[in-house]
C-alpha cells in the first residue's frame, strides 16, 4: 500500500529516513543498558527457548503487516529475519503488482530475491514493480519455509484492514506501512483491540487525529514504536555547546531538506483512467472522500496531497527534530508562519495564479515561534524544502563555501552551530577554517546500534515501552500538521493549543480535523 521513501533507501542525496521526565533525559548509554536486559530476560528464559537460537512459535509475538507497497515490502525483509516476531498475515488494497513506482525499476526486485535465495523471483501482476498483498504474502511463507520452520502455519492475506482486526484474535501487533491518512485512524482502531502497534511517519495527517491517536496510546498498556525515533540523531554535543553560552542565548533552530524528490502536482487530475485490476480504490481511501481513481493520488506521490500525505515535513522532518524537540523542550507554538511557492497557468490568452488547497507547494519555509520553556528563553523553529535554505553564514562565505543541499543550524546571538541534516556531525562556525575544524563534534546521527525490531518483541513480551513511543511524539506531530494547515490556508496562524484551535483565521480550522466517511471514524472502527 505504502510507496515510501526514507533515509534506508539507496537513493542520491538522501540522509539517513513522555511518558515521564525520566524517558526524556535517557541518554543513549542508559538506553542501550536497558533495552540489552529486557531482550536478554526475554531470550534466556528457558520456556522461550527450546535450544540454540530457537523460540518456540508460541512465544513469537505475532505480527499482522498492513500495508504491502514498495516501501512496505522494503521494511518487510529486515522483520523477517527477526526470530522473535512470526508474520501471519498480510494485508492491502491491492492484490498484485500493477502500477507501482520507486527509486528503481530493480532495486526492490533484487533485495528480494536475496532475502529470498531465488534469483528467478518475480512479482505476480504486471512483473515489473513489486508490491502487493498476494505478493507479500508469497515472500512471507517463502521465507519461513526456507528457513524451514514445521511449525508454520502459514500467512494470512487481507483486502480490508478492519476484517483483519476484527478476526485477528491471535494477532499481537501490526506494523502500520499505509499512505498516511490511513496512519491515524489504524492505529487507534488496533490500540484499542489491545494490539501493539508499529508505524512509520506521521502519526496522523490531521492535528486532531494525531491528538487522539497520542490520548489512546497513553489510556492503553500496549507498546507503541514510532519508527522515527530509530533514525534520530544525538544532540548532546549540540546541547553542551548551547548550555556552556558557546553561542549565546539560542535565538533559532533552522533545518532544510532536499524535499519533495516525488512528482508534486499543481493542479488536480483531470484524466480517469481505469482502476487497475485488484485494486480496491474505495479501501484505499480510506476516510477520505470519494473521488476518481488516479494513479497521480497513489504510491509515492500520496505524500504531496493534503489529504493523503503531510508534505515534506512529515516525510522528514520527524527524523531530524525529534530530539531536538525533546532536548531544547519544545512544546506547542504560538505563531506558525508560512512562506510559499505558487502556480501560474493560463485562462486563455489571461494568466492566472491557481488557488491550491488541496495540494502541498513546490518549495516553501514555514516558522514555527515557540515561547519560553524552563531555562530556555523563545525560540523559532524554521523548516526547509523544495530547495529553499537559511542564508549562509557570513562564517562560510568567508571561506567561499556554501549550505549543503540538506542541513541543521543552531543560532546564537554570539555564534551558529552548523550540523546535517539529522544534527550529524556538529561543528561550531568561524570565520577560520583551522577553527572549525577544532571544535568538530560526534559524527554520530542516529540510534544505528540499537535494533528496534528485537527491542519491540521485546517489549511486546514484558510489557514495558521502550523511547520512541507515540506519546514522546506529540508535540512533534502538532507541528508537522500545523506545517500543513499554514501552508494550505496560506495564512499566519495564531495557536491556542489549550483548546486546539486557530484563534485568528477561523476558515484554517476546518483543516484541523477531516469529515470522516461512514465506517472509518475512529470513535466507532
Amino acid at each position: 500500500m505504502k510507496n515510501e521513501f526514507n533515509q534506508s533507501d539507496s537513493v542520491k542525496n538522501i540522509q539517513s529516513e513522555k511518558s515521564s521526565s525520566q524517558q526524556k533525559s535517557m541518554n543513549r548509554r542508559k538506553f542501550v543498558e536497558l533495552t540489552a536486559t529486557a531482550a536478554a530476560a526475554f531470550t534466556i528464559v528457558p520456556r522461550h527457548v527450546l535450544g540454540r537460537g530457537y523460540i518456540a512459535p508460541s512465544d513469537k509475538v505475532t505480527l499482522a503487516y498492513i500495508g504491502t507497497g514498495t516501501e512496505g515490502l522494503r521494511e518487510m525483509l529486515p522483520m523477517l529475519t527477526v526470530s522473535e516476531i512470526q508474520i501471519v498475515a498480510v494485508c492491502d488494497p491491492n492484490k498484485e503488482a500493477r502500477g507501482y513506482r520507486d527509486w528503481g525499476t530493480d532495486y526492490l526486485k533484487g533485495e528480494i530475491r536475496k532475502t529470498l535465495n531465488d534469483p528467478s523471483w518475480q512479482p505476480g501482476g504486471d512483473n515489473i514493480i513489486p508490491g502487493g498483498r498476494d505478493n507479500g504474502q508469497q515472500i512471507v511463507e517463502k521465507y519461513y519455509s526456507n528457513q524451514k520452520d514445521t511449525n508454520y502455519k502459514g500467512c494470512a492475506a487481507y483486502e480490508d484492514v478492519r476484517e483483519l482486526l476484527d478476526k485477528g484474535q491471535d494477532i499481537d501487533a501490526v506494523k502500520i506501512m499505509t499512505p498516511d491518512h490511513l496512519h491515524g485512524v489504524l492505529s487507534i482502531a488496533a490500540i484499542k483491540r489491545g494490539k501493539h502497534v508499529l508505524m512509520h511517519k506521521p502519526l496522523s495527517n490531521r492535528l486532531t487525529e494525531g491528538k487522539k491517536v497520542v490520548e489512546t496510546a497513553r489510556n492503553s498498556k500496549v507498546i507503541t514504536h514510532f519508527l522515527p525515533w530509530d533514525s534520530n540523531g544525538s544532540m548532546d554535543q549540540v546541547m553542551q555547546w548551547i548550555n556552556s553560552g558557546a553561542i549565546g542565548t539560542l535565538l533559532e533552530i533552522h533545518n532544510w531538506t532536499n524535499r519533495p524528490v516525488w512528482p508534486q502536482y499543481a493542479q488536480l487530475p483531470t484524466d480517469k483512467p481505469p482502476i487497475p485490476d485488484g485494486f480496491n480504490w474505495d479501501l484505499w481511501l480510506g476516510p477520505e472522500a470519494q473521488r476518481d481513481y488516479s494513479p497521480d493520488y497513489t504510491n509515492m506521490v500520496f505524500r504531496g496531497w493534503y489529504d493523503f500525505g503531510g508534505g515534506c515535513m512529515a516525510d522528514m522532518g520527524h527524523y531530524s527534530l525529534w530530539t531536538v524537540f525533546n532536548a531544547l523542550k519544545l512544546t506547542s507554538p504560538t505563531y506558525v508562519q508560512p512562506y510559499r511557492s505558487h502556480v501560474v497557468d493560463f485562462n486563455g490568452s489571461v494568466p492566472f495564479r491557481i488557488n491550491n488547497d488541496f495540494s502541498f507547494p513546490y518549495a516553501s519555509m514555514v516558522r514555527f515561534k515557540y515561547p519560553a520553556n524552563g531555562d530556555r528563553g523563545p525560540v523559532d523553529l524554521c523548516w526547509y524544502d523544495g530547495g529553499m535554505r537559511p542564508p549562509t553564514p557570513v562564517e562560510l562565505l568567508s571561506n567561499n563555501k556554501n549550505l549543503e543541499e540538506e542541513g541543521m543550524m543552531f543560532v546564537g546571538d554570539k555564534g551558529k552551530i552548523l550540523a546535517g541534516f539529522n544534527v550529524q556531525n556538529p561543528r561550531i562556525l568561524s570565520a577560520k577554517a583551522d577553527d572549525t575544524n577544532k571544535t568538530k563534534g560526534s559524527t554520530s546521527g542516529g540510534n544505528e546500534e540499537l535494533d528496534p525490531l528485537k527491542n519491540f518483541a521485546a517489549a511486546c513480551k514484558s510489557g514495558k515501552p521502550f523511547p520512541g513511543t507515540f506519546q514522546e511524539a506529540e508535540y512533534l506531530t502538532e507541528a508537522v500538521n500545523l506545517y500543513a494547515v499554514a501552508l494550505r490556508s496560506n495564512s499566519v496562524l495564531q495557536y491556542d493549543a489549550a483548546n486546539l484551535k486557530i484563534t485568528n483565521n477561523d476558515k484554517a480550522n476546518k483543516y484541523l480535523s477531516r469529515d470522516y466517511r461512514s465506517g472509518w471514524d475512529p470513535a466507532t472502527i
